[in-house]
């Protein structure tokens, strides 16, 4: 179940269904985009995913693929399935041309089984007749017109309108000589054709010079068109001729209109699959495009991402600046994650990004995460986001807010994913507050997996103490006081608001001021969180520094062992030279010491 209805284009969803169907060859492909659905079916997504996957590394390494003659027959069908109806010539080549590819694509498949199961597994049903291919081919060319030896009788009545059109063609030019030679042929012009029949420009003020027919006259009105009277009866027999052809192919189209009725049910399959082949080969494109890759799955609910990216928000990026990565874990014991943070931090990206990338997965679509994370399956995704705007005032929007959390109160459960974008908002926080942490309460309760952004510091705290659900903060640098848009699950985050408002100019007395309506438990609060926020930072400097430092002590240690082999080694080499030289010493002395003996 998804909720709500414009549940697609508030996550961005129907974004990514234009760029799958930009991606597409055919229109084959483009009604598969449209009919992509969420699927909370464990075997289905497993191989629409292994499908995408496969697709994407046979892209990768440059295997050639067939990818022309793609097209949509279902009108072809349509009429080919009446008796006594026949298809236009182009039409059976169209249909030829795609069986053939087809036929390739089983092939190929069947070369590479083994590395590509799962699509291999698409064209198994496929019935293609090869037979039926060659015999479209054997009567009407690639161009879509019919071949002059389709049938005897076509070949006879070719030859004959030859010969005719040829004969007439004779005539013509003879009587054009003499119209020419006479000065009544406007300057430039030649014989031509005109509705089907051979004609000869004369000057209007000499139209009854010749004898004929006129056919035609120019725009201006100054050039009439003549067909002489030498080659009336002539031009009759070639139009009968041409109309002989007409039923003669006719007969073909008809003939070979009857032996594609009788395969329409394999065709039928095998074009299902040549669909399923585009929104295959669009899919993988875009996982090509937004760095899509297959993670670990799991049947049931678990969200173990690294490196997830917002697919659109990367893309609109693209050349400028990186996308942060989105590292999140959640689990049986934390379901629940409550991301609070300063305004425009990226609490909502970070919502979203959750939301596209689980409906991407279940919808069969590869999602920008690294390849070692672990995605599971949800039942169901339900989604509140405050950023539909109306000409609705705060109250009318606060009671759909309400109204959706009543539809999550009554149907989310255990196997349900509930995105909730400023929770509490949109009326007095004092009850607003207290009326989200009790929606909160309940789906905790109800194990429902989650992600909530909020500002209010009743649900950091009730996060803080409750189990199930765990405190989240992006991170902000409080030197520069400019958001990190970087996630950092754990702890509670601060909206730093009194610290932007100095930084932006604000007088110091309406600070104090503003101190003191807020109140010194919450500024207490808000600064305590900041301290926290600060020594975390400082800790991970910290902890950069004494990682640098530990790497470059190890550094040194492995360049002294190493220095301490060499020398090592050499002493060795040294001492094992003057051993050597010593015994060749001593031979060599006791030689001279016998020969002085003797």
């Amino acid at each position: 179940m998804i909720y709500p209805d414009s549940f697609e284009s508030r996550i961005g969803f129907d974004q990514i269904r234009a760029l799958l169907k930009g991606h597409c060859l055919s229109e084959l492909g483009v009604q598969r985009v449209d009919q992509l659905t969420f699927d909370n079916r464990p075997a289905e997504v497993r191989t629409r995913l292994i499908q995408n996957e496969e697709f994407r590394q046979l892209i990768e390494r440059g295997e050639p693929y067939p990818s022309q003659h793609y097209f949509d027959p279902s009108d072809i069908f349509s009429r080919a399935s009446l008796e006594g109806n026949f298809l236009e010539a182009p039409e059976c080549a169209a249909l030829a041309a795609a069986i053939r590819t087809i036929q390739s694509w089983r092939l190929l498949l069947n070369r590479l089984r083994e590395q590509y199961p799962a699509l291999h597994a698409l064209s198994e049903p496929v019935q293609t007749s090869k037979e039926l291919a060659d015999v479209i081919s054997s009567k009407i060319d690639e161009n879509g017109v019919i071949r002059d030896h389709a049938s005897p009788e076509l070949l006879q009545i070719r030859r004959k309108l030859l010969d005719e059109q040829s004969r007439v063609r004779r005539l013509v030019d003879q009587v054009f000589r003499s119209a020419s030679a006479a000065g009544y042929v406007p300057e430039g012009l030649s014989p031509s054709i005109r509705d089907g029949r051979m004609v000869i420009p004369l000057l209007s003020e000499h139209k009854r010079r010749l004898r004929g027919f006129i056919i035609d006259e120019s725009s201006s009105g100054q050039t009439v068109f003549v067909e002489p009277a030498e080659v009336m009866e002539a031009n009759n027999d070639i139009r009968e001729l041409q109309l002989k052809d007409r039923r003669e192919q006719i007969r073909i189209l008809t003939e070979l209109t009857s032996r594609i009725r009788v395969e329409l049910p394999s065709l039928r399959t095998a074009f299902d699959f040549l669909a399923e082949m585009d929104l295959a080969r669009a899919r993988a494109r875009l996982s090509g495009q937004i760095g899509g890759r297959l993670p670990h799955l799991s049947d049931q609910p678990a969200m173990e991402w690294r490196a997830a990216r917002h697919p659109l928000l990367a893309l609109a990026l693209k050349g400028k600046r990186e996308v942060v990565p989105l590292n999140l874990r959640l689990d049986a014991s934390n379901h629940f994650l409550l991301v609070s943070g300063p305004n425009a931090g990226g609490k909502s990206v970070c919502l979203k990004t959750v939301g596209l990338l689980q409906y991407m997965l279940q919808c069969g679509l590869l999602p920008p995460v690294d390849p070692d994370s672990s995605m599971g399956l949800f039942d169901s995704i339900m989604l509140d986001i405050g950023d539909q705007q109306s000409i609705e005032n705060d109250l009318s929007t606060y009671s759909s807010h309400l109204r959706n959390m009543a539809f999550f109160v009554k149907h989310a459960g255990p196997r349900s994913l509930v995105l909730l974008d400023e929770l509490g908002a949109g009326t007095d926080p004092n009850f607003g507050g207290g009326i989200a942490e009790a929606i909160l309460e309940q789906l905790v309760a109800r194990r429902t997996w989650g992600v909530a952004t909020t500002h209010y510091y009743n649900l950091k705290a009730f996060a803080s103490s409750r189990q199930g659900i765990i405190n989240g903060a992006m991170k902000f640098d409080t030197v520069k006081l400019q958001p990190l848009f970087m996630l950092e699950v754990g702890q509670p985050g601060s909206s730093f608001a009194m610290e932007i408002a100095r930084k932006t100019g604000l007088p110091g007395e309406v600070l104090s001021r503003a101190s003191d309506i807020i109140g010194k438990d919450l500024i207490g609060l808000e600064g305590l969180i900041k301290k926290v926020n600060e020594d975390r930072q400082h800790a991970e400097t910290e902890r950069r520094k004494a990682t640098a430092l530990r790497q470059e002590t190890d550094a040194m240690r492995a360049e002294y062992e190493a220095l301490k082999d060499e020398l090592d080694r050499r002493r060795k080499e040294i001492i094992e030279k003057a051993r050597l030289e010593a015994a060749t010493l001593l031979r060599d002395t006791n030689r001279e010491i016998e020969k002085t003996i003797r």
